[in-house]
């Protein structure tokens, strides 16, 4: 069951706290979707072994957004949600824009990140090329709210071949003023490259072969950069939210993962 929480002098969020005796590892999703999105790890028994904590970050289902914010502020309410729950130490695993979250949270607190699983996801800024074509995007879901193309269009970038019709169903509730506001964090989110050396925790790199978003040189670049990160492991044909469309692939390494580090 979900539940919200107020944490960090006001912030709600939404979280769901699946429970168990097993270690903690928090999970953080992609732009634009929410915690169901880790509905394939929960499936796949994951939970058996792990306590699943996720939660739904600022400006997405259920976890306001209404002052300007960056994926430090999150990082600092993933943690404060750990203090809530009294989960002194977690592993993590974010796909995509919560991979931005979960390299931010090894580095606020080293001592708390026991292991990182980051997928389909970026260690830099946004190119700006890529960044100004967003930019019209959200231009266009601010002028006409979100109609077929652009729907089209994000569903293409982030699932690939997927089946997104539930997807795209939720993302039809987006306003514009909350999709610009979610959209511009993103581009203008700072680069860790040269701080990947500060993050000590075993980490794991995955990325689609297929992903439509980074090219398999962004993960390359942050295997490199992390001091403990295992082999990066490349999907064939897997698309940008790796975690989602991907599951068999992925359910494997992240038990085999975690396994090793946190049992």
């Amino acid at each position: 069951m979900q539940t919200t929480v107020t944490v960090n002098d006001g912030q709600q969020v939404r979280y769901q706290d699946h429970g168990g005796d097993g270690p903690a590892l928090v999970m953080l999703h992609s732009f634009l979707m929410d915690l169901e999105m880790f509905a394939p790890q929960v499936a796949a028994g994951l939970g058996e072994d792990y306590r699943l904590i996720a939660l739904n970050e600022r400006g997405h289902e259920g976890t306001p957004a209404e002052q300007p914010f960056t994926y430090w502020d999150i990082a600092r309410d993933a943690l404060a949600l750990m203090d809530h729950l009294g989960v002194e130490k977690a592993g993590v695993v974010g796909t995509s824009q919560g991979g931005f979250i979960a390299l931010r949270m090894a580095l606020l607190a080293p001592e708390r990140i026991l292991a990182v699983a980051a997928l389909g996801t970026s260690a830099d800024a946004e190119d700006p090329q890529v960044a100004d074509s967003y930019r019209q995007l959200a231009a266009g879901w601010v002028a006409n709210g979100p109609v077929d193309p652009l729907l089209d269009t994000v569903a293409s970038i982030c699932l690939g071949d997927m089946d997104a019709s539930d997807w795209k169903a939720r993302w039809r509730t987006v306003t514009g003023e909350r999709f610009d506001r979610i959209l511009n964090v993103l581009v203008d989110r700072d680069s860790l490259l040269d701080r990947l050396g500060e993050i000590q925790c075993p980490a794991l790199v995955m990325h689609g072969a297929e992903d439509g978003a980074y090219p398999v040189a962004r993960a390359e670049e942050m295997a490199d950069g992390l001091p403990n990160a295992e082999d990066l492991v490349v999907v064939p044909g897997g698309a940008h939210f790796l975690s989602l469309t991907d599951p068999d692939a992925v359910n494997p390494r992240l038990k085999a993962f975690f396994d090793k580090h946190m049992r």
